[in-house]
């Protein structure tokens, strides 16, 4: 997504100021021979040309692999269309147990591999996107080979692809030894996407804006059965969701700042949950009605995952197997529990 120009600069010398604390010697750009452990390195002249960075030795095993949790969104609100085309929104979103996985491996050049193969275009994946950004944002010449194994399903609205560009930034970081932030790395992730930023460090959080300003909630206990059906998605689905909005659906946001008032005080979240996409979905997937009511028919009150297709509900803790094992028995559709996940530090989430 565009940011605005005027702080465009203010955020690149940030980020390289940054990249420079975590450069190697004569402060010369990184290299995969950063990662390199030398017996006996050149000393005098040639210990200060920028060519003794390059690989000399077998690059150090160093295998990185973090997990990428999907998100759902408690509550979505859409409070108006705004001059700049944007929507303005406030929703409170929420990392789950539901991840992706992505590893990273020290390499001459930037690759990704995915599976299952055919899963996206690789060109076209947020993956790459992210790890380009930070390469040319912090002046990084190193590479990594990247492989992401995607458990999240694809475009269902759980926020997979933006989760992975964040977690790439996350390991990323690890792997060329970057001392940047969180602050920094959001600034990065929103130019890849609205979501992006809020899985730099997940947990329970309060978007606004495009829902890139971010606020960290105290993250429920509690559980969700997500119903993901099996049907096409429109290439450009949040955009076709959008446009399908009218004026009369839009609110003031009061549900929304209910809902924070109760995670704050530590209240059950009850029935709270709601998503502006719902008023017009059954225009943009004809099986939404089924959906929904399989899922009353389990006692359970669902809204969209984000834009759709996918659909979840809230479930009291220890009930959210069996209600899953049920519903997709009833919907004839994928359907699992998933828990709430609270944030993480700059680390990342360690995988398996």
């Amino acid at each position: 997504m565009p940011v605005r120009r005027r702080s465009g600069r203010r955020r690149a010398g940030r980020v390289r100021r940054a990249a420079r604390n975590s450069r190697g010697l004569g402060g010369q750009p990184l290299r995969c021979g950063s990662l390199v452990h030398h017996h006996g390195p050149p000393t005098g002249p040639a210990a200060r040309d920028a060519e003794h960075l390059q690989v000399q030795a077998p690059l150090v095993a160093f295998v990185l692999r973090l997990l990428a949790p999907a998100k759902v969104n408690l509550t979505f609100e859409v409070l108006g269309r705004r001059d700049d085309g944007y929507h303005e929104v406030r929703t409170i979103l929420q990392a789950l147990s539901l991840a992706d996985v992505l590893t990273f491996e020290a390499s001459d050049d930037l690759t990704l591999t995915v599976e299952p193969e055919g899963a996206a275009p690789v060109e076209e994946n947020l993956v790459l996107a992210a790890a380009r950004l930070l390469q040319r944002e912090a002046g990084v010449l190193a590479g990594a080979a990247i492989h992401l194994a995607k458990r999240i399903p694809m475009a269902g609205g759980l926020g997979g692809g933006s989760s992975d560009a964040a977690t790439a930034l996350l390991g990323l970081r690890r792997l060329w030894g970057l001392d940047l932030d969180a602050d920094a790395l959001r600034e990065l992730a929103a130019q890849l996407g609205s979501d992006v930023p809020f899985f730099v460090s997940g947990g329970t959080a309060l978007g606004e804006g495009r829902g890139e300003r971010l606020t960290s909630l105290p993250t429920p206990r509690g559980e969700a059965v997500v119903a993901v059906p099996d049907a096409s998605r429109p290439r450009d689905k949040t955009g076709q969701m959008y446009g399908l909005l009218k004026p009369e659906h839009y609110t003031d946001g009061s549900a929304t700042a209910e809902a924070e008032q109760r995670l704050r005080s530590g209240d059950p979240f009850g029935e709270g949950v709601v998503n502006a996409f719902d008023a017009v979905a059954v225009q943009a997937y004809p099986f939404y009605e089924a959906m929904r009511e399989a899922f009353e028919s389990v006692g359970l009150r669902p809204v969209l995952c984000g834009a759709g297709p996918s659909m979840f509900a809230l479930a009291d803790e220890g009930e959210g197997f069996a209600l899953a094992g049920c519903l997709a028995t009833q919907a004839g559709c994928s359907a699992l529990a998933v828990t709430f996940v609270g944030p993480w530090e700059l680390e990342g989430v360690a995988g398996e």
